[in-house]
Parts: structure tokens; sequence; C-alpha cells
């Protein structure tokens, strides 16, 4: 055997191992989601987070102190936006309940600029996600979701996005990063 030929054949198990490895992870990961109860699946979110961003005047600074409330039936997001002058004293609260009757998550939003959104949860993958759709006046739709991802037991990013085609494709309007203090 000459040593472009074990070149190949070391190549095809290198590439063999990394794909075992990663579909192995990619099980786990998922079974690690099948583990948990529905109605634990966003116990995740669950304590007191700084939060960080990007925005067009510099880095943003909040707040999160998430709790379980009602016998541990609901869960209460207390946000507040400590330093960005594009959105200077910024509050909202959420509630997020799991339903056992139709195996749904939902969610309120309501903040002190006077918005009240109302959203469903879905799992996909390891991505925890609220979503909603608007009917404009003009008959156009838009679609709108909080997507939970990178999750670990400290950290993970949370993003708002849009989208006007349907689900298709998705823009990313604002990117907050979650540290546990």
């Amino acid at each position: 055997m000459n040593f472009y030929s074990k070149l190949i054949i070391l190549k095809t198990y290198y590439l063999m191992a990394f794909f075992i490895l990663l579909s192995t992870t990619n099980i786990s990961a998922q079974t690690q989601v099948e583990n948990i109860k529905p109605e634990n699946l966003f116990d995740f979110w669950i304590g007191n987070w700084d939060l960080t961003w990007e925005s067009s005047s510099g880095d943003g600074i909040g707040e999160n102190v998430i709790i379980k409330i009602l016998e541990n039936k609901v869960i209460q997001e207390n946000f507040k936006v400590l330093n960005d002058p594009n959105i200077q004293g910024f509050i909202g609260k959420s509630w997020s309940v799991y339903n056992q009757n139709n195996g749904i998550w939902y969610q309120t939003w309501v903040d002190n600029q006077g918005a009240y959104l109302d959203f469903i949860g879905e799992i996909d993958g390891e991505n925890r996600i609220f979503k909603r759709s608007i009917t404009k006046a003009d008959g156009s739709v838009i679609l709108q979701r909080m997507v939970f991802s990178n999750i670990s037991e400290n950290s993970f990013i949370w993003d708002w996005e849009n989208s006007t085609d349907g689900g298709k494709t998705w823009n990313l309007q604002w990117r907050i990063n979650y540290k546990r203090k």
C-alpha cells in the first residue's frame, strides 16, 4: 500500500470518527430535551441574569430576574434596561405558563411603553421558542419570535427575530447575551 492510499484511509477514519461524534452529540442533546418534563422546559431561564447586547450607541446592559410563582406553575420575567440610550428606562414583564390540557406553552409580555404581546411556545432541537403572528391593517402578516439558544447552566443567547415571508427567512432584530449572576 503506497503513502497516498494510507493517507486516504486515515482521512476516511477521521471523517467517520468526526461524524460519529457529531451524531452522538446531537442525539445526546436531543435526549437531554426529551428527558425534561414539558412543564419544565423553560426552567433553565429561572434565576438572576446580567444581560449585554450590541446597540447603535454602544453596548447595552440590562438585568432580568426570572422566578416561578403561583405554586411553581408560572414563570414570571422582570426585565430592565440599565444602560442603552436608544431604549433608556425600558422595563418589561412576562408570564409564561405550560397548559397541561393542550400541551402548549404560552407567554404574555407587557412593558412600560404600552406593549402587549402574546406568544405560543415550541421546541426546535435544543432551542426554546416563543412565537406570534401579527396581521397589519394592509393584510400583510409579520411573524415574530424569541429564540433561546446555546443554553447552558450559566448562559444562553436570546434572539428577537421577525419574518415577512411566512418564516422562510428570519431577520435578527436584537440579540441579548445572558450570563447568570
